[in-house]
């Protein structure tokens, strides 16, 4: 069976919540323990940083790995859902996992496959955890796919925990108030193991005490320790500029800083709400030191000026070309869009032009309404059965007064974008990261 056989199959064999949403979900990490099991249990034979987040895990997770690379260990990373390749879940050191696993993974798990039935996240997270064991990696990076107490990938006892953030998304699977949100974000945090809290706000915090002092975990609040000094964006990279709270000295783990304040760091992640992932980030190493690792101020510079180069991450304001610019980004619920608009504010263009499409199972009324009345839109719909119909989509924006043109696809929308905007326009494709993973990436000029 060749690779893209073994893809088909995974694919038609398994329920898949990217493409059917809730009815993929099993509410019970029953399935996971039996894989783990069957696999003589991968998920004990190496080192795991485990990350949860309504928003900004992906990025903390490749931050992360990118570090961890530029120390010279050996980096797992599992994140999920992929853009264009499904190996893109699971890689090591940046580099995708082989083909060929994949398909021996497929033939050793078959049997067990067709009589346990379990979800194609499920599989998914006994893969990763058998590769990162197969090669004997030093750490894996692991991102939860959806909440944490329940999610597939909360059978790990990591050193170090890490909460992104809490905001609302997937409410109808996690909860409809924030505080049964977090709630189920705070389910992956460990008996004695570190958790720090990348962006807190008062819902989210009196939770994740309790549950840190049901577990004996030592909390850290990124933002207790750094606030950001001074920031400046440019359209690939920016600088964030940190200094140090008062208090960082009177915490024992985190008294022996390995750089002073304020320290600059350049990230190729541009965007000012990133300095919240950093700041997690930051707190993380700097716990992660005094538990033995190895990582320097170097080490931590080179890599979060390195990300995309390192792991190979996509799809976080990503600038395919210039003149119009046009620029990728996953960003598709209230939160994430808040975010990304906030970046446009320190940015030069002439016209805005963004071509969108959305998921039924998301908030997209709060969505748009953030979204500037001033752009021309470009509607569409990605090709899976979760996508909002284009129909309803356009209904709900002209009823707030967002106006523009439907498209049969992503691309015809790109196309007529372009040719409508003028050099010194932006174009933004945002939505959804299945509205990105079917952009022809070969249809751009690339000359930044």
């Amino acid at each position: 069976m060749s690779y893209q056989d073994t893809i088909d199959y995974l694919y038609s064999r398994l329920p898949l919540f990217s493409r059917i949403g809730a009815a993929a979900i099993k509410n019970d990490l029953h399935n996971t323990l039996a894989i783990c099991s069957f696999l003589d249990h991968p998920e004990k034979k190496f080192k795991t940083i485990h990350i949860a987040g309504t928003n900004g895990k992906g990025s903390t997770s490749h931050m992360l790995a990118s570090i961890f690379q530029e120390a010279g260990y050996k980096t797992g990373l599992y994140t999920s859902p992929h853009l264009y390749d499904f190996r893109e879940r699971i890689k090591v050191n940046g580099e995708m996992c082989s083909t060929q696993f994949v398909i021996d993974f497929k033939n050793k798990m078959k049997g067990f496959i067709e009589k346990t039935e379990p979800s194609f996240f499920e599989i998914t997270v006994g893969m990763a955890f058998d590769y990162f064991a197969e090669e004997n990696v030093d750490i894996a990076i692991i991102e939860t796919g959806l909440g944490g107490r329940l999610d597939s990938t909360n059978v790990i006892t990591p050193e170090l925990s890490l909460i992104t953030n809490i905001g609302w998304d997937h409410m109808a699977l996690l909860g409809n108030d924030l505080t049964s949100i977090s709630k189920e974000k705070a389910g992956i945090i460990k008996n004695k193991v570190p958790v720090v809290i990348s962006e807190t706000i008062p819902e989210s915090k009196i939770v994740f005490e309790e549950k840190a002092n049901q577990q004996n975990a030592p909390i850290y609040y990124a933002e207790e320790y750094y606030t950001l000094k001074h920031f400046t964006n440019h359209w690939t990279s920016a600088a964030f500029e940190f200094e140090s709270l008062k208090n960082v000295s009177k915490n024992s783990l985190l008294e022996n800083a390995l750089w002073d304040t304020p320290f600059t760091i350049q990230c190729d992640l541009p965007g000012k709400y990133q300095y919240k992932n950093l700041r997690g980030v930051v707190t993380a190493i700097q716990i992660l030191n005094q538990k033995g690792w190895k990582i320097s101020s170097q080490h931590l510079h080179h890599g979060l000026k390195n990300i995309k180069k390192n792991t190979g991450l996509m799809g976080r304001w990503e600038c395919m070309q210039d003149n119009p610019r046009v620029i990728l980004d996953v960003a598709h619920n209230e939160h994430g869009m808040k975010a990304l608009l906030e970046q446009l504010e320190s940015l030069d263009f002439e016209n805005l032009h963004i071509v969108t499409g959305m998921v039924k199972d998301k908030d997209v009324e709060a969505a748009l309404s953030l979204l500037p009345k001033q752009a021309k839109y470009y509607f569409t719909q990605s090709h899976i059965p979760r996508a909002l119909p284009v129909k309803e989509l356009v209904e709900k924006a002209t009823s707030i007064g967002l106006i523009g043109e439907t498209y049969n696809n992503v691309n015809d929308a790109i196309d007529h974008a372009k040719r409508t905007a003028s050099p010194k326009d932006l174009i933004l494709v945002i939505g959804s990261i299945f509205l990105v993973a079917e952009v022809n990436r070969a249809a751009f000029i690339t000359n930044l």
